[in-house]
Formats: C-alpha cells, structure tokens, sequence
C-alpha cells in the first residue's frame, strides 16, 4: 500500500507597514492647521453678526460708552421704533413682493431653458449656452443707463413688477448655467419611460424632472435668494419712488437721514431685522444646497 504525501503550501500574507511616523506627524500638523483656519474665520464671520444683534438692544448711549459690553436690559423698543417710525415694515413687505416674484418666476423660467439645454440637441444650443454664461460675466454697471431707459420707455420704472422683471433677467445666467449641469446628470431612463407611457414633453418635465431636480432648484434658488434680497445697484437706479423703496433702500436712508443724531440703536435693529430671513433660509436649506452643489457637480 503507498501513500501519497501531499504538500501544502501555505501563504502567509504579510502584516501591513505601519505608517511612517513622519506621515503622521504631517498630517496631524496639516489637520491642525487647516482647523485652525477654519476656526479662526469662523470666528471673524460670527463676531460682527452678534455684536449687531447685541447692539440692536442696546440704547444709543450705551452703544458708544461700552461698544462690547452686554446690553444693561433688552430694549425691544428698538425693534418696534424701527418697524413702524422708520417704516422698515413697509420695506420688508417691498423686499417680500420683489423677490418672492422674482425668484419664483427666476426657478421657472431658468428651468425651463436649463432643461431645453441639457436635454436636447437642435442648432444654436451650445450658442445659446455660452450666450447664457456670457451674460454672467457681463458688469451690471454698464447696464445701468441703458437698462434705466429701456424700463422707463416700458413705463415700468418704479414700479414693483418692473423691479420683479430686471431681478429675473439678471438671476437667469447664473440660474441656466448651474441647473443645465445639474439636468445632465439626471438620468435619462425616467424620461424616456414617460415618452414611452405617453407623456408629454410638457409633463415630463413639470410632474417628473423638475422634482428630480429639486436639490438643485434649493441650492440655486438660496444663491438668488441672496443676491436679490442684497441687491442695491438696481433698485436705487431703477425703483426711486419712497414709498416703494426695498430694505436696502431703507436701511441706507434711516442711516443718513438722521445726520449725527441717528437712531443707532433702531438702526441696527433694522439692519437684524434684514439679516435674519437670509440666515433663517439658509439654516432650513443648508443640508439640500450641500447636496445641490454635490450632485451638479458629479456627472
């Protein structure tokens, strides 16, 4: 009888290298110089938004005697001078009316167009395009003067949805750029399956593409959302009626219309009061414009 010996062989994997203490040390030392950074212009960014909100409910001697100290007692007097003697609620209901208008007419229209681009190929699309991106680089001061005239022969200069028409047309290039990135990433499965259900263009696009794309609509409408309740330029130029002023306007004239014995305290409770709806926006949507951003960038 033979029996038959057979050799295993067995592989030892070997143990992985440690990591070179001189990695380590670089990259702890990167690590804390990046959060360093990071904490340090956090700290420059917060700083001057609470002293405004500790300053609004100070009186005006304590704002120049102790510029940096808490507030004795919370003068909410502020707040109420400012939002009816300084008519900041008049201005907060313009602001309202201009860019609620403006913004909700940017994301239809921008859509709409955004999608044309990035979903259909026909002559003139990539003109289009770059004629969309080219009116992004376009100054907004050399606009002025023409664009003054052009609304005034429309017989909408100082008017509220004459203001609302200018916002959208300089949100859209912006508007157009970053969602026809971010339609080209959708897939196209979806919309074929549509055509082939029977859908319309018109409904393709309106029950099943504009929700697919609402991260982006968020991340893009926050950005205009901003631009416009901050725009200055274009309704002092084009909006010079006092009764239709925006909060930009008003702010600027509660500050010089005092002289040297302004209201400062209602002035900074103004200036909170125009703060706050900006900071509120972006805390709900801050998540849905990090994942707007990150999605139109991933193609």
């Amino acid at each position: 009888m033979t029996t038959t010996e057979t050799d295993v062989t067995v592989t030892k994997t070997e143990p992985a290298a440690p990591e070179p203490p001189r990695a380590k040390r670089e990259g702890g030392v990167l690590n804390a110089f990046s959060h360093g950074i990071l904490v340090i212009w956090a700290v420059m960014v917060v700083t001057p938004l609470l002293w405004a909100v500790m300053t609004s409910f100070k009186d005006d001697r304590s704002i120049f005697s102790s510029p940096w100290a808490l507030p004795d007692k919370l003068h909410f007097d502020n707040w109420s001078r400012a939002w009816t003697q300084a008519n900041m609620s008049d201005y907060f209901l313009n602001t309202l009316l201009v860019v609620g208008g403006s913004l909700i007419g940017t994301l239809v229209l921008g859509s709409m167009a955004a999608y044309v681009l990035a979903r259909f190929d026909f002559p003139g699309n990539r003109f289009i395009y770059y004629l969309f991106i080219g009116g992004m680089s376009f100054p907004i001061m050399l606009a002025l003067v023409p664009l003054f005239y052009v609304v005034n022969n429309m017989g909408l200069l100082n008017t509220i949805h004459g203001l609302i028409l200018v916002y959208i047309a300089y949100s859209l290039p912006f508007t157009v750029f970053f969602l026809t990135a971010f339609f080209r990433t959708l897939p196209t499965s979806v919309a074929e399956a549509a055509f082939v259900d029977g859908a319309s263009h018109t409904r393709t696009f309106f029950q099943i593409m504009l929700p697919m794309a609402k991260p982006g609509l968020i991340s893009v409408g926050i950005f205009n959302f901003l631009g416009q309740w901050n725009q200055y330029m274009l309704p002092t130029v084009l909006n010079t009626d006092p009764d239709k002023h925006v909060l930009t306007q008003g702010l600027v004239q509660l500050a010089v219309s005092q002289g040297y014995k302004g209201d400062w305290s209602g002035l900074f409770a103004g200036l909170v009061m125009a703060m706050l709806p900006v900071l509120a926006a972006y805390i709900v949507f801050q998540r849905q414009v990090v994942a707007g951003l990150t999605a139109g960038a991933l193609k």
